[in-house]
C-alpha cells in the first residue's frame, strides 16, 4: 500500500446513500483519508470550482439519473487529472462505456465489497505517495504505462494548455519535435484528455517495419473486413475504433500507403486492397516525426496532401536544452523510476552532477537523460567521472549527434564542462543495459550472501535459483567472502529475476 508521508490523501465524495458514505468512513479511518461529502453533482463542481483540491472524486451515481453524468464533462474541463471513479446499480451497468468515455477512470457496480473499494482508491492515490525529492505532483502527469509527462517549466506548461484544447477537438495532429524529445508523452496526453480516453490507444512505427509489414500492419491482411471481431489479422485501425492511434516517424512511410492513410482521413473508412469491401472508422489520427518537414515535402517523402490534411493542428514539442528548468526534476524523477524498476536503492545527485547537467546540451534529449541516469544508478559520481557517464549513456547514436552539434562533455574539477569530447569510453546502449543488469545481479548476490553469513546453498534458496547457477554466478563475478558488502537492495527484491528483466518506459 502506499505511504502518505508530505500530503494527507483527500476524497470529495458525491452520495447520499449511508450504503456507500458507511464503508468509505471505514476505510478513510485507518487510512488517515480526509474524506468531504457532497450533496450533489453541482455542489460538488461549486466546491471545485472554488479552490477545492481533492486527490480522487467518488460519484455514486443515482439509480436512473442521467443529468448527473454532466459532472463528468466539467470535471474534465476544469480537473483533467482528476481520477473519478463512479459507483453505479446493476441496471445502469450497460452505461458503463459511455460513462467511461466522458471521463471516468473506474466504474464500479454494485454490490462490491469493502476491500474492492480500498484497492480501487488506493490504486487512484499512489501516485499521491511516489512524488520524491521534493517534486511537486502537478509537475508529473501519468499519461500511460511506465510513460509520464512532465510540465515543470513554463515552455512545458504552455506546450500542456495547447494539448488540453487540441484533445477536446477531436481533429487529426502533427506532433513535431526531435528524436527522444517525448513526441509519444504528448500523443499520450492528448488522447488522455480526449472523450476518446476509454477507449484504446495504440502506436506505429513507421520507422520500424518494411512497407508491405507495415502495410498489414495498418491496414489488414486482405481478408473480409469487420471491425472488432478480435481477429489475429485485423488491422490496428480497426483495433483502435473510437480510440487513438499514433503513427510516429510518418515520413517514412511508403507514399503508396500515404496514399490510403489520405482515403481514410478523406472518407473516414477503411478498403481492403482489392477496394471492394470496406468499412466505417471512427479513430482519431495522430502523427509524429522528427524530420524537417519542408526537406521531406522537396524530396518527395511526404505526400502533400497527407501533410495538409494532418497539419491544420501541429504541435512543436521543445527538446530538452530549451527546458533546463526541469531537468533537476527530470533527472529525480526517471532516478526513483528506474530504480524501482531494477530493485536498486535510489542515488542523490550530487550538486556538482547537478550543476553540469544544466549546461549539458542533452543533444538525445530525454532519452539520453534515460540512458544517463541508468548508468549514474549503477555507478554514482563518485566511481565515475561525469563525462564517462554521459559519453557512456549517449551511445553510437548520442556520439553521432554529439559531433553532428559540437556539444560540450565533460566534467572538470570545478564542475565546469569541458569543451573536448572523448569519445574513447563511449558504449553501446546494448552494453550499458548488460552493465546495469550485471551490477544489479552481483548486488542482489551479495546482499543474499550476506544475509545468509557466506551459506551459499541457503543463499540459492533465498534467490529462488539452483545451487550449481549461484556458484556460476559467484565465480563468474568474482566474488570472495572478504570482499566488502556492496549497495543493500529493499527487501523482496533478492531474485535474480527481478534484476535482469525490468525496463523503464521511457519513450520518444
Amino acid at each position: 500500500m502506499a505511504e502518505y508521508t508530505t500530503e494527507t490523501a483527500r476524497l470529495l465524495v458525491v452520495s447520499r446513500e449511508s450504503a456507500v458514505l458507511r464503508p468509505l468512513w471505514a476505510i478513510a479511518e485507518p487510512n488517515a483519508w480526509q474524506i468531504e461529502v457532497a450533496a450533489s453533482a453541482w455542489d460538488a463542481i461549486e466546491r471545485v470550482q472554488s479552490g477545492l483540491t481533492p486527490h480522487v472524486f467518488v460519484l455514486d451515481l443515482p439509480r436512473g439519473d442521467k443529468d448527473c453524468l454532466h459532472i463528468l464533462r466539467w470535471l474534465r474541463r476544469l480537473r483533467p487529472d482528476l481520477p473519478v471513479v463512479v459507483i453505479c446499480c446493476p441496471e445502469d451497468a450497460e452505461r458503463k462505456n459511455e460513462i467511461t468515455r466522458l471521463g471516468a477512470q473506474e466504474v464500479l457496480i454494485r454490490p462490491f465489497d469493502d476491500a474492492r473499494l480500498e484497492s480501487v482508491i488506493y490504486g487512484h492515490l499512489s501516485p499521491l505517495g511516489n512524488t520524491q525529492g521534493g517534486i511537486a505532483s502537478e509537475d508529473i502527469e501519468q499519461v500511460g504505462p511506465d510513460v509520464f509527462f512532465v510540465s515543470a517549466s513554463p515552455i512545458t506548461q504552455r506546450l500542456r494548455a495547447q494539448v488540453q484544447l487540441l484533445a477536446e477537438a477531436d481533429v487529426p495532429v502533427l506532433i513535431l519535435g526531435e528524436p527522444g524529445s517525448g513526441r509519444y508523452s504528448v500523443a499520450r496526453l492528448i488522447h488522455k484528455l480526449s472523450v476518446r480516453s476509454g477507449f484504446r490507444f495504440l502506436r506505429v512505427n513507421c520507422a520500424d517495419m518494411p512497407g508491405e509489414l507495415l502495410e498489414a500492419e495498418l491496414f489488414g491482411d486482405g481478408r473480409p473486413l469487420s471491425p472488432g471481431n478480435g481477429r489475429p489479422g485485423l488491422a490496428k485501425l480497426e483495433r483502435a475504433e473510437k480510440g487513438t492511434i499514433f503513427l510516429e516517424e510518418i515520413a517514412e512511410m511508403p507514399l503508396g500507403l500515404q496514399e490510403r492513410l489520405v482515403q481514410v482521413l478523406q472518407e473516414k473508412v477503411l478498403l481492403n486492397e482489392g477496394g471492394d469491401n470496406k468499412a466505417a472508422l471512427d479513430v482519431r489520427i495522430l502523427a509524429g516525426t522528427s524530420a524537417s518537414i519542408d526537406r521531406a515535402l522537396s524530396e518527395r517523402k511526404l505526400r502533400e496532401d497527407l501533410y495538409y490534411r494532418l497539419s491544420a493542428f501541429t504541435v512543436q514539442v521543445p527538446p530538452l536544452r530549451q527546458r533546463k528548468g526541469e531537468i533537476t526534476v527530470l533527472l529525480r524523477h526517471t532516478m526513483h523510476q528506474l530504480a524501482k524498476h531494477y530493485g536498486l536503492p535510489p542515488r542523490d545527485f550530487s550538486p556538482a552532477v547537478l550543476a553540469s547537467c544544466q549546461q549539458y546540451f542533452w543533444p538525445g534529449n530525454l532519452r539520453e537523460l534515460d540512458n544517463f541516469v541508468k548508468r549514474y544508478l549503477v555507478s554514482g559520481d563518485t566511481e565515475l567521472a561525469f563525462n564517462d557517464l554521459v559519453m557512456r549513456s549517449t551511445g553510437t547514436d548520442g556520439q553521432h549527434e554529439a559531433r553532428a552539434y559540437q556539444i560540450p562533455i565533460g566534467y572538470g574539477g570545478s564542475g565546469s564542462l569541458n569543451r573536448e569530447p572523448d569519445q574513447s569510453n563511449a558504449k553501446s546502449l546494448k552494453s550499458l543495459i548488460q552493465d546495469v543488469k550485471s551490477e544489479a545481479e552481483r548486488n542482489a548476490i551479495a546482499t543474499a550472501l550476506k544475509k545468509t553469513g557466506w551459506n551459499r546453498k541457503a543463499a540459492a534458496r533465498l534467490l529462488q535459483v539452483s545451487y550449481r547457477t549461484l556458484l556460476y554466478k559467484i565465480e563468474q563475478y568474482h566474488m570472495t567472502s572478504s570482499e566488502p558488502f556492496l549497495s543493500p537492495l529493499p527487501a523482496g527484491k533478492l531474485s535474480l529475476q527481478n534484476t535482469t528483466n525490468r525496463g523503464s518506459g521511457k519513450e520518444s
